[in-house]
């Protein structure tokens, strides 16, 4: 994917939000998250339901959430809701947890998401979900 195709990120920070987003080389998304407080989860909310507005083409999202060691049920909420949004049909999401409580949390959003919805893979390190977002995009197609 080229410079131009890589369609801009429009993330600003915002004071007591606690996550990144960055553009990742394949033109998707690479979240961090220190916490999942109702800021936090508004700022995101708004900002992914921008991006899955116009979402027209294949891509590759990792979201990191190693920094938390528990996670909200607005946090499952949110995530259930945007998962299954028409739009996630485009969408590969790799989702690194190391703690269990995490990891049992984003299970209840993978049985909660509906078939068609975001193709969703859980791991542990970055290295297993970079390798499962590289696998090529037509197996989701």
């Amino acid at each position: 994917m080229t410079e131009a195709e890589i369609k801009p990120l429009n993330w600003k920070p915002a004071p007591n939000i606690g996550y990144t987003v960055v553009r990742r080389p394949d033109g998707g998304m690479h979240f961090t998250f220190s916490d999942t407080t109702k800021a936090t989860l508004d700022h995101w909310r708004e900002f992914s339901l921008e991006h899955l507005l116009d979402s027209d083409r294949l891509t590759r999202n990792l979201y990191d959430l190693r920094q938390l060691e528990d996670i909200s049920e607005d946090a499952i909420k949110y995530a259930i809701e945007l998962n299954n949004d028409p739009s996630v049909r485009n969408i590969r999401l790799a989702v690194v947890a190391t703690s269990e409580k995490v990891i049992e949390a984003l299970k209840q959003v993978a049985a909660l998401t509906t078939p068609g919805g975001v193709e969703m893979g859980l791991f542990r390190t970055i290295e297993e979900a970079e390798a499962w977002l590289d696998r090529p995009l037509t197996l989701i197609a």
